[in-house]
């Protein structure tokens, strides 16, 4: 949604005035989607998952490496998905059921389960170096309350947080509330969007339909916080335009930028394709702090609409500010919280 994008270098307005040039090497890229599509599977592979460039904020990222390792049941990639849907990594975060800074205690859990993390004497809530280390060994507890029960231990562990040692154990496994069940897919699934991948990762399903959306709206001007309705005159910013996209298609994405970087795991950029969607940020090493988003089409080039006074239009993505890529999922962008 930023609107301080580089500007496009005078070769590439030259390139970018050949519309018709550009829609047919579009349509070329939107086939080439539906064939990889059709014969990739198996994405993404087994092993220890490392966290994914930049997606947990540098603050953070050292405590979440090393308390995500706790035990065996958790990772440093689901330690940062369960403070992502928490707090999206906010310190002060309130909830109105008194849940607590960024791991999101409440009172009477910090009482029992809260401990002194940094070591310099005291056990605050609202102190990360506390309550991240405190998130990570609440979760080994938990875990070694159920470890003897049958099936996926860390599918287990999330369980009890959710609904309660007692009931995993008296089911023998993830009980059979909507509840909880929808509480150890969310947080699975975003596990993935934190992870560095290993291997290859699917392509996305929908990413063509997303690419022939984005084609149609080339040349219609920005406009800050456009969502492409009418009361918008049919225009759009960056996260607006993404957003549109994928709704198009039956995926529904947050609406900013930022947000949307969790909606799936993260190829490298040598490992793109068209439908990914590609993010910018004057911060490397913060997803949070992610201020613009375009989709993939090849070729290192993307669809975006830049800035207030430009049109949506092709531009490079290989400038200084290139932060990372997502593969939506559906699975992705449904797990991701509503507010954050």
């Amino acid at each position: 949604m930023d609107e301080g994008r580089l500007t496009v270098s005078k070769a590439w307005i030259v390139a970018g005035a050949a519309v018709a040039a550009g829609l047919s090497f579009v349509m070329l890229l939107v086939v080439g989607v539906y064939v990889v599509a059709g014969n990739l599977a198996n994405g993404v592979g087994g092993g220890a998952k490392a966290l994914a460039k930049g997606a947990v904020p540098a603050a953070y990222q050292t405590l979440v490496q090393k308390w995500g390792n706790l035990c065996p049941a958790i990772n440093p990639a689901l330690l940062a998905a369960q403070l992502y849907q928490e707090s999206g990594f906010n310190p002060k975060a309130q909830s109105p059921a008194a849940a607590q800074g960024i791991a999101q205690f409440i009172p009477g859990t910090w009482a029992t389960h809260g401990i002194d993390g940094d070591g310099d004497g005291d056990r605050d809530v609202w102190d990360p170096q506390d309550a991240i280390p405190s998130a990570a060994s609440y979760d080994c507890e938990l875990a070694s309350y159920v470890k003897d029960v049958p099936g996926d231990a860390t599918k287990n562990m999330l369980a009890a947080y959710n609904a309660g040692a007692y009931a995993v154990i008296k089911y023998g496994g993830v009980p059979p509330y909507s509840e909880t069940r929808n509480y150890v897919k969310t947080i699975t699934t975003l596990e993935e969007s934190f992870a560095a991948p290993v291997g290859r990762v699917d392509p996305s399903e929908q990413a063509a339909g997303a690419i022939a959306y984005a084609q149609k709206k080339l040349g219609t001007l920005y406009l800050w916080g456009g969502d492409g309705t009418a009361e918008d005159g049919g225009r759009f910013d960056c996260s607006g335009l993404t957003k549109a996209a994928y709704d198009s298609v039956g995926v529904s994405l947050p609406r900013v930028a930022n947000d949307q970087y969790n909606a799936g795991p993260h190829p490298a950029r040598d490992e793109l394709l068209p439908g990914d969607l590609v993010f910018f940020s004057d911060d490397l090493t913060n997803s949070r702090a992610i201020r613009h988003v375009g989709i993939y089409v090849g070729g290192g080039y993307m669809i975006d609409a830049p800035r207030t006074g430009a049109v949506i239009r092709f531009d490079p993505i290989d400038t200084p500010d290139y932060f990372g890529a997502t593969r939506v999922t559906e699975d992705g962008a449904k797990a991701l919280p509503t507010e954050v």
